[in-house]
């Protein structure tokens, strides 16, 4: 039998090496970390509200490492940035609040359904996203947009997988920006403050599994500044295509189960 510190140091390495996988993906696709990360953490043995604080935490340093990489690039408008943080953090504290109580089969099926439509939806539009193209900067644009946000950020602090997915795909088709911008705000917004508000939320309502965290933190850090570098070189057409199989990826698995 091999001794306690080479089994704990074998774990953290499987820990380095999912969330290292999970966050260059998401990174390059803007967004289904959960994928790959949280479904893990399960099979590893942590229950589903601990096992979600957790992500939600590691997460946190995919918007580090892509914050990192995309400010070389200056593609961020400050106050279309903080538009979306504040019509979206009060969802994310929301949702967090209320889903350690709530059962979430039958809602992960719907995002699963949801998510898969928006990666055929995408495949169907070859002009989606390729241009970046300023719309609904009007009063009504910015209500209709916040309120998409709002929701997005409830789904965001209570569900897993896929819902800086749904943030990329609705600047894209709402606010006519092109998947490389949309991806970057995805990362560096969701990916560090919704994340962060998110797991803030559920680590004082339920429970952090800190001993896991190194490794997990390192992983998506790297993992984000590899992500984040890949999709500013590929450019829109890789991001898409990336887009599109992450999302039909992330709707099979939520589904499935």
């Amino acid at each position: 039998m091999l001794p306690p510190f080479v089994m704990d140091l074998a774990h953290q390495l499987i820990l380095f090496l999912v969330s290292l996988v999970a966050n260059v993906f998401s990174a390059f696709a803007g967004g289904g970390a959960g994928l790959i990360q949280f479904p893990a953490l399960i099979f590893l043995g942590l229950p589903f509200g601990i096992a979600l604080a957790t992500h939600k935490v590691a997460s946190v340093a995919l918007g580090i490492g892509a914050t990192l990489r995309n400010l070389r690039e200056e593609a961020l408008e400050r106050r279309f940035a903080l538009f979306i943080l504040a019509t979206g953090l009060p969802g994310v504290v929301l949702g967090a609040s209320v889903i350690l109580a709530v059962p979430d089969r039958v809602a992960q099926i719907a995002l699963g359904l949801l998510t898969a439509a928006m990666g055929v939806y995408s495949a169907f539009k070859p002009s989606l996203g390729q241009f970046h193209t300023p719309i609904h900067r009007d009063r009504s644009g910015y209500v209709i947009g916040g309120a998409v946000m709002l929701i997005i950020g409830v789904l965001n602090g209570s569900l897993t997988s896929g819902t800086g997915l749904f943030v990329t795909l609705w600047l894209v088709r709402w606010f006519g920006l092109d998947y490389k911008r949309a991806v970057a705000y995805t990362l560096i917004l969701v990916g560090m403050f919704w994340n962060g508000a998110g797991a803030v939320t559920l680590g004082l309502l339920g429970e952090i599994k800190w001993s896991w965290l190194p490794a997990l933190l390192i992983g998506s850090l790297i993992g984000g500044y590899l992500g984040a570098h890949l999709a500013i070189v590929k450019g829109n057409a890789w991001i898409k295509r990336g887009y599109e199989i992450v999302t039909i990826l992330v709707g099979m698995k939520l589904i499935v189960g």
